[in-house]
């Protein structure tokens, strides 16, 4: 008993001397946790505890572990960052153990292998590289004449989704948003409005294969052509060469139905053809044709099936209004299912068709012929109450898989579909019309459609990704898949005007801190980090000095856990929270956060596969069309600079060609920023120019447009001075009790269109609390607008206002007023100058930490505008803002007033000139101008809207309202006709008239009087 005594107590003491569980007492544990606390602060400029939760001294290996709380993993890391942590912490740390080997853990880990591979400088971590090889892409536009981005993301894949959808609440019997209506919009809409317009581009643009689990193309027909059923005014044709079209194994897509119901898979419902491939003799080609309703875009999606021997070139080419689009689509992968091709302009009775053709680089392998879908269409997923019982409960993301109670309705519904457009819709409805398998989009076993949707999106990655390197044991579509991104808008409330910001979520807890194939997880952290960090920088670079930059979460979500890729899900910032939507509705904001994302999975996947990396450009600035000879046109522009990425500089770029109304071919490449080409006569030609590098290719610039005329009266420059893009109306309240968005002050500007918007904001008082998502208090919003496309700036008006200068006889050009201003385009050539300016106005962001933009006219314009109209030029101008960007507008000098009298003889008498949209023409020495108007004065999805525009006043002698405002008789333009030149000012623009006609007309008129 002694001897067993003796030894237990000597093992203690050796205990002690190693482990010395208690060599950090309080007082040193209370200087470290302030300090690691002041260094969350720092780097979050928010507030967080860190501490130490406990330690680990081994002093006989002279060792020591500090174990801290999570919070410290939420921050961003760096080398220098870990090197001062580390330094200091050494410094509080007693006597000898200063001088132990230390160690510093947060969320499991040591904290410099927090540090994203792509911020080391040695020692990367090869565990958490995924990095697929991959020879052939799933698609490639062999027509695209930008070639291969091979420092961008040529031959990756990305999956990728906008948050929720629509979708059938079966507790209540109907279809709904899964979030609530709010400043404008609801989540399931708004996170699309950077998904599908800027991040998806953007991300092709750089040369990646993107997919979606839910409908991409906001087109509301839908055409199916197959060989088995196709709709009307379509049609499906063979023609065998060498090698006959035959039936595949296996079923093939067919869509003999209206409606689905659950389960059923139209995958499955029909045949496919195939044939051999062949690289010489006479070609077998599959033909689908199709007439549209309406000249519009849409997008092109095939089907087709992967076999053991299926070629990875098979040859599609969509026949559009701009000619011929090539691809070669590699069927080893993505079989099954619908393959988007891209989006093309179609026209009614025009020869629109896809073609399928079994040429190949190599004979004797398969190629399969399903079915094409064009456009999006309307949900066809007919959903009702499971009559063996639905989840009464709606579980979230971030909680474990349990099953909840069910209950049985004792009401006898019938099945019912949205009613909605299938972008509106949920992922789980989208997945089972594009063949799918319902285990992964039905994961309650048909008991709740709320937690499928997001549920199935993770497995669906991996569904995408089975049988390829990323997933080679599981069963899929082969795709290998590089990375996958959750976009999700929903992080909490503040009180008054505190930004909430943005949040990342990552998950490595699962699987042993492993992907399927043996990856680390710590790769969805990298791609986390890099994505947090480029939203941070550039959104307070460009918009908000103060914006939150929230930590970084390793959570179960199942967004997060399930896809066996790298992933992340972001929290961009909160739709519920106004001070974030001030900023979250600007369509630049959204293109600036979009492309953030683009640089950070560029930067994330350049660091996978230890490859340099170069970011696209930003559009060209400054584009001028103009005569460079009878038949001959002049284009020029300048490249963008991008400060904060010197690799965004452009190589090359790709013009593209439109002729009258038709639609833009596939471009060509010039090396300079200008280029020469030829015209004739009597047509309309409109350019756009899209810059390109290494790493891809730009958005594309502004439509500039040009016609000569035979017989021309005279030469007009069109100067497109429309450049704003912009958020609603909103305002705050100096007492902060209320604050909103006012659509009846001003609707903003979308860029191109919109489709995220609900209805006007109707509950502007702040301490209206949310109850439910029907009742969401502060913020809520209308419906009447939900699915209804907005129209917004096309940069398209130089070619609607040229129709009316070629139809009254005159030859035209155009340019951008950045090329007036910087003295790339003289006015002095031209008789007559049409000056656009839309709904163009002086305007701040949200609280205005940056400076206002889009001013109408800049001090050095109205020089040049000034000594032009003295040189006997003649200028028309319209906009909706002309006078209340001078008048109405605190930043607006009284030289700027003085010079609208003076040059342009008129002033402003009421910013809110009308609103009934009509107007009329009055007495005046203007016999040609004539005739009624109206103009879009509600949302559409034609025009840009005009809410009321200005009423304008004739000043000075040989001036004259020539029309007024048909409700109230305020003046609407004025015609000043003296000796030296004419000035035409209207208060409302020329392209919001209804009909182009009436446009024509209107425009007709006026060069009449001017003449």
């Amino acid at each position: 008993m002694k001897k067993t005594t003796l030894v237990t107590t000597f093992i203690f003491l050796c205990s002690i001397s190693i482990f010395g569980q208690q060599a950090i007492d309080n007082t040193y544990r209370i200087k470290i946790n302030a300090f690691l606390t002041n260094v969350y602060y720092e780097t979050l400029h928010s507030k967080a505890t860190v501490q130490i939760d406990s330690t680990a001294v081994n002093n006989r290996k002279k060792t020591m572990e500090l174990y801290v709380n999570p919070a410290l993993s939420y921050l961003p890391m760096r080398e220098n960052t870990v090197r001062h942590i580390y330094d200091s912490v050494r410094q509080y740390l007693p006597g000898q153990i200063k001088k132990y080997r230390l160690a510093i853990y947060s969320d499991k880990q040591e904290i410099s292998s927090l540090v994203p591979n792509f911020y080391r400088t040695a020692h990367k971590d090869k565990s958490r590289i995924i990095a697929p090889k991959v020879g052939t892409p799933l698609v490639t536009n062999l027509s695209d004449p930008a070639g291969k981005a091979g420092k961008g993301l040529a031959n990756n894949h990305i999956a990728l989704w906008q948050s929720h959808g629509y979708y059938y609440e079966q507790k209540l019997g109907r279809w709904e948003w899964q979030r609530a209506r709010i400043f404008q919009t609801v989540e399931d809409l708004y996170t699309q409005s950077y998904v599908v317009p800027f991040l998806v581009p953007m991300l092709e643009n750089a040369g990646a294969n993107v997919l979606l689990p839910r409908e991409r193309d906001y087109n509301k027909t839908e055409l199916i052509i197959d060989n088995d059923r196709s709709s009307p005014a379509t049609a499906y044709r063979e023609t065998s060469g060498s090698e006959a079209w035959r039936n595949t194994e296996n079923p093939g897509f067919a869509n003999p139905k209206k409606v689905y119901l659950d389960g059923e898979n139209p995958f499955g419902m029909g045949s496919a053809r195939q044939a051999k491939t062949v690289a010489k003799g006479k070609e077998s080609v599959v033909e689908w044709s199709f007439d549209v309703p309406q000249k519009g875009t849409y997008g092109v999606y095939v089907a087709y099936q992967s076999t053991k021997n299926s070629a990875d070139d098979a040859c599609y080419t969509v026949h559009h209004a701009g000619g011929e689009t090539r691809f070669a689509v590699n069927q080893q992968m993505g079989g099954g299912t619908w393959i988007f091709l891209g989006y093309f302009p179609f026209e009614p009775g025009k020869e629109n068709k896809v073609v399928l053709s079994n040429k190949s680089r190599k004979g004797g392998r398969t190629i399969v012929a399903d079915a094409v879908k064009v456009g999006g269409g309307m949900g066809n997923i007919a959903r009702m109450p499971n009559v063996r019982g639905f989840e009464s409960v709606n579980a979230k993301s971030s909680e474990s898989a349990t099953r909840t109670q069910t209950s049985v309705t004792a009401i006898p519904y019938s099945p019912e579909t949205s009613g909605y457009p299938r972008y509106a819709e949920g992922s789980r409805y989208w997945q089972q019309w594009a063949g799918i398998p319902d285990s992964i989009y039905n994961r309650s076993e048909g008991k709740n459609d709320y937690t499928d949707d997001y549920a199935s999106r993770g497995v669906w990655v991996n569904y995408l990704a089975g049988g390829s390197p990323v997933l080679p044991k599981a069963e899929g579509l082969k795709i290998p898949i590089d990375l996958a991104f959750a976009f999700h808008s929903d992080a909490g409330t503040l009180w008054g005007d505190s930004i909430v910001g943005t949040l990342g979520i990552y998950m490595t807890h699962f699987n042993d801190e492993r992907f399927e194939n043996g990856t680390s997880r710590q790769a969805s952290r990298d791609l986390t980090e890099l994505i947090m960090q480029q939203i941070t920088d550039d959104v307070r670079r460009h918009f908000e000095p103060d914006w939150t930059r929230r930590a970084m979460w390793n959570r179960s979500y199942a967004e997060a856990r399930i896809p066996n890729v790298p992933t992340m899900l972001l929290e961009l910032l909160s739709h519920q929270n106004f001070a974030d939507m001030r900023y979250g509705l600007d369509p630049a904001f959204r293109f600036t956060v979009s492309r953030a994302v683009y640089k950070g999975m560029l930067q994330f996947i350049a660091s996978q596969y230890n490859r340099p990396y170069v970011v696209q450009p930003l559009p060209v600035k400054d584009f001028a069309a103009t005569f460079s000879g009878d038949t001959e046109v002049e284009l020029s522009w300048q490249p963008t600079p991008d400060p904060s990425e010197p690799s965004a500089q452009p190589a090359k770029y790709i013009v593209y060609t439109r002729i009258d109304g038709g639609g833009f071919d596939n471009g060509i490449v010039v090396t300079s920023a200008q280029c020469k080409l030829p015209i004739e006569k009597d047509k309309i030609y409109s350019y756009r120019v899209v810059a390109a590098n290494d790493g891809g290719k730009s958005f594309p610039s502004e439509i500039l447009s040009v016609c000569r005329r035979s017989n021309q009266k005279g030469e007009a420059l069109i100067v497109n001075g429309f450049t704003r893009v912009s958020a609603p109306f909103s305002f705050t309240a100096s007492n902060d009790s209320i604050a909103g968005f006012a659509g009846i002050v001003d609707n903003g500007v979308p860029y191109i269109s919109d489709h995220h918007f609900t209805g006007q904001m109707h509950e502007f008082r702040r301490v209206i609390p949310w109850m439910d998502d029907d009742a969401a208090g502060f913020g809520d919003s209308n419906a009447d607008y939900e699915t209804t496309e907005i129209a917004g700036n096309t940069f398209d008006y130089p070619y609607v206002h040229g129709q009316g200068f070629a139809e009254a006889g005159y030859s035209f050009v155009s340019c951008s007023a950045a090329a007036v201003e910087n003295g790339t385009v003289s006015l002095s050539k031209y008789r007559l100058v049409d000056w656009i300016l839309g709904k163009q106005r002086e305007w701040s962001i949200a609280r205005g930490a940056m400076p206002p933009k889009y001013k109408t006219f800049s001090s050095e314009i109205q020089e040049i505008v000034t000594d032009y109209c003295n040189g006997g030029g003649n200028i028309l101008v319209s906009g909706a803002f002309v006078g209340s960007d001078f008048w109405d507008n605190p930043s607006a000098t009284d030289r700027d007033r003085n010079w609208a009298e003076e040059t342009l003889k008129f002033k402003l008498r009421n910013s809110k000139g009308a609103v009934g949209g009509k107007i009329k023409s009055v007495a005046s020495p203007f016999a040609s101008i004539a005739g009624d108007y109206e103009y879009y004065n509600t949302l559409n999805s034609e025009s840009y809207v005009v809410e009321h525009p200005d009423a304008i006043e004739p000043v000075g002698n040989n001036a004259f309202t020539v029309f007024r405002y048909a409700e109230n008789n305020k003046s609407a333009g004025i015609v000043y006709k003296g000796e030296k030149y004419c000035s035409c000012v209207l208060g409302f623009p020329i392209e919001s008239i209804k009909d182009q006609h009436k446009k024509n007309e209107l425009i007709g008129n006026i060069l009449k009087a001017m003449e």
